[in-house]
């Protein structure tokens, strides 16, 4: 592995007293953005520890990597650690490249696929202010309302970090994207970054393991839906909190991913074409150049 997103997530508790109420260091009252921005500074200070440990680099935009063993570019999944508009250049400066603006529950700033709301006044000044500073938008995880608004308030860049297709998931879960939405981030030069938890591969559940085909299969209808291999990539949310158990069919450690490499192949894929989905169109789309 040469480069990822690493997240900085965090989950607004509508209820901290319920007694199924989330804890520990992501979750925070819905109603404290200080508690939120406290619960994204940990694992900022975690990236930075292992920056300054030389361990990895944190992503800067257009700019060679400077030789540490891993790039990562953050990746704020639910941006309520940011308090206000106005604050995002600071976490923009700490090496924040792309941001969802809400996790599957809601947030300050979007309604999540779990709620239905639309974009907030806030969300909107954010969006503006990500605008200004060039960072990028990541749509999973947006109700489908938040996402159509997404589509109108900006005409830059829009990624699916980990999206699946919707067409090809049992049910009508807005967790997943429908082709339109495909198309429309693929128009505007973005990526459909793939998911390899079971449940969003094939709707498998527990303790099942979708078949490495069926991720396949999302890579390829993407590629249909856009007419190119150059708008899929590996999204793989193997950071989300569920066990390899839940992973496709032989995929256990990121070493693993390669059979997925190997399926396209067996389709026919050429290794320019793996080699892209595997790297190659992430880096493109975010600078940084490529690897052999």
């Amino acid at each position: 592995m040469v480069a990822c997103l690493g997240t900085i997530f965090t989950e607004a508790i509508a209820d901290p007293g319920a007694p199924d109420a989330e804890t520990g260091p992501f979750a925070y009252p819905a109603d404290d953005p200080n508690a939120a921005r406290i619960s994204g500074l940990r694992q900022l200070k975690l990236y930075q520890a292992w920056r300054d440990a030389g361990l990895i680099e944190l992503i800067r935009p257009g700019e060679p990597g400077g030789g540490a063993p891993l790039r990562v570019g953050i990746l704020m999944e639910c941006a309520d650690p940011i308090v206000a508009p106005e604050d995002l250049a600071w976490w923009a400066e700490q090496g924040v490249i792309a941001i969802g603006l809400t996790w599957a529950m809601g947030s300050r700033y979007a309604g999540g696929n779990m709620r239905g709301a639309g974009l907030s006044s806030l969300g909107r000044e954010l969006i503006a202010a990500m605008d200004e500073l060039g960072v990028v938008h990541d749509a999973s995880h947006l109700s489908p309302l938040a996402l159509d608004e997404l589509f109108e308030t900006t005409d830059r860049l829009v990624i699916a970090s980990h999206s699946n297709c919707r067409a090809l998931v049992p049910g009508d879960d807005p967790r997943h994207l429908p082709d339109d939405a495909i198309a429309e981030i693929a128009r505007r030069g973005g990526i459909v970054g793939i998911n390899l938890f079971s449940l969003f591969v094939d709707g498998r559940q527990e303790p099942g393991r979708a078949p490495i085909s069926a991720v396949a299969d999302h890579i390829e209808r993407v590629c249909e839906i856009t007419g190119s291999r150059a708008h899929v990539g590996l999204g793989s949310d193997m950071d989300g909190g569920f066990p390899a158990s839940r992973l496709p069919e032989g995929i256990n450690l990121p070493a693993d991913l390669v059979r997925i490499t190997d399926e396209l192949a067996g389709r026919g894929w050429s290794d320019a074409d793996t080699h892209a989905f595997a790297w190659a169109n992430w880096a493109r789309m975010f600078g940084l150049g490529d690897v052999a």
